[in-house]
This record gives C-alpha cells, structure tokens and sequence, in this order.
C-alpha cells in the first residue's frame, strides 16, 4: 500500500467531504436541545387513551402558545419540549391535558432558563476548542526528540487539522439531519465529539509513533520520508483497523438494540470512529510528508 503516492486522492475526497459538511452546517445550521439554549423537558403518560403526538402537540401549542414539540418513546410515554414555563403554567398545562385526555401519569418535568442554556453552550465549545490545543500542545511535546526531518511543532499541528476534519463530517451529519428530521444537538452530541477526539488521535499517535521509531533507526543513514511513512503505516494499519472494528461492533449493537434516547448519541459516535480510522492513516501521514521535504 503505497498511500504518500496517492495521497491527493485522500486530501481531495476528504477536503470534498468537509467543504460539504460546512456548507450543510452554515446553510441549515444546528438545532439546539433545550440544556443548549433553554427551556422544559415533560415527560408523561396517557394511560386512558391512545392519541397521535399530533394531537397532543396541537393542544400544548394552543395552551402555551407557541410551537412545541411532542414525541413519544419506546415506552408509550410522551416526551413534550416546550419553552421555559414556570410551575404555575405547568399546572395549568397539565391541567387542559387532563380535560382533554384524562389521567396524566407524570414521570419528570425539567426546566432550564435561557441564561444556564447560553452557558452550558458556551462552555461546550469551550471545552472542544480547549481539548483540542491541549492534543496539538501535547504531542509537540511528546515527540520533540525527533526534530529531524520533521519537526516535533509539524506533529502536533497535523494532529489538530486531524481532529478538524473528525469532528467536521459528524456535525455537518447532524446538521442535515436537524433540517430534515428536526434532531437537535445537546451536550449528549459535545460529549460524542470529545469521545471521538480521544479515539482518533490515539490512532493518529498510534501512526505518528512508528514513524518516529523508524526514523531513529534510520537516522544517521540517507532515506526518502515517503518509504519511511508508507513502512510504518504498513506495520500499522492492521492494528488500527481491528482496535476500531471492535468499537464499530460494540456502536452498532447499541445502536440497534439499546435505547432510542442514545440513538443519534452512538450514530456521531459511530461517524467519527470510522471517519477518524480514516484520518488517521491516510490524512495524516499525507499531511506530515507534504511540509517535509524529501530527503
């Protein structure tokens, strides 16, 4: 496998791929979940009757006012997002449900005002952008031993362009499915980019590891850099395949038989294991032999 010969053709279905993830984030953006930008959670059920969410969600809509979004589980139960309402209004809502319908079994009523929604966003994006420095700055400092004929900065600086373009396709991913099923994104999917960051640039050190292993036993001898990568992604690739097929198997177990609340939670997950084996081997060996020179 000779992936520094066609490694345009890596950088271009992947630059493809991101370019297209960011025009669907920009064009249609993202959802936020209430813990992202406020609101109330309700979770009930309606044991006397069997009703359409449609139903129900035309009387909330009435009742608060403005739209509300109404879907029911795997349990029977119904999940309402409504904005955020005092407990007076609660009372008042669940007491036209009860006119309507009948019984209302409450399971849990969660509200969060605006100002904790900014800040938990905030702080979310905080922490990917803070995650992702503190990798670059790490593995400039793990391999600053190996400074030729690469530079230990080049290391860290490809890692973070990695991660970009791991974190980029799940997202643009969930942007369309906010557009086209109304998903929204809440600190379950901050959660799933950070997991997925720390999966992927362990295959990615995985990688870059072997690579500075065979160029110490090389060092001192004339070599091209292209056979040197091309050597260890060989000896490696195998391994990152197994580990993320492991994982893959696990996601996918999940995803078909556990909870639909984690569903869309294992679907980011699963996108960016796989687009992060992708990376790992064949964008970022190709971007650390672009800004070196043959020698």
């Amino acid at each position: 496998m000779n992936v520094i010969k066609n490694r345009y053709i890596f950088l271009s279905v992947s630059a493809f791929i991101v370019i297209a993830s960011w025009v669907c984030i920009f064009v249609f953006g993202l959802r936020p979940g209430i813990d992202l930008r406020g609101g109330t959670q309700w979770i009930f059920q309606l044991p006397e009757v069997q009703i359409s969410e449609y139903d129900l969600g035309v009387l909330l809509s009435e009742l608060s006012g403005s739209d509300v979004s109404v879907k029911k589980t795997d349990d029977g139960d119904f999940l309402a997002k409504l904005p955020d309402i005092s407990e007076e209004n609660h009372q008042r809502y669940l007491l036209g449900v009860v006119q309507k319908f009948g019984e209302v079994k409450e399971k849990s009523f969660s509200s969060i005002g605006p100002t904790i929604g900014s800040e938990l966003r905030e702080k979310s994006i905080l922490a990917i952008f803070a995650v992702l420095f503190g990798i670059s700055l790490y593995i400039a400092w793990a391999f600053r031993k190996v400074s030729r004929p690469i530079k230990s900065w080049k290391y860290g600086l490809v890692t973070l362009l990695t991660l970009f373009h791991d974190v980029s396709i799940p997202t643009g991913f969930l942007a369309v499915l906010g557009y086209t099923s109304g998903i929204e994104i809440d600190t379950n999917f901050i959660v799933a980019l950070l997991v997925v960051m720390g999966f992927s640039v362990h295959d990615t050190i995985v990688v870059f590891d072997r690579i500075r292993e065979n160029i110490l036993v090389m060092r001192g001898k004339n070599f091209l850099l292209a056979d040197v990568i091309n050597r260890s992604i060989r000896e490696t690739i195998m391994r990152s395949i197994n580990t993320s097929l492991t994982l893959v198997f696990v996601l996918l177990t999940i995803l078909f038989f556990g909870p639909s609340s984690l569903f869309y939670f294992m679907l980011t997950i699963l996108i960016g294991t796989i687009v992060g084996t992708y990376s790992s081997i064949f964008i970022a060996s190709s971007f650390l032999f672009i800004w070196n020179k043959e020698k």
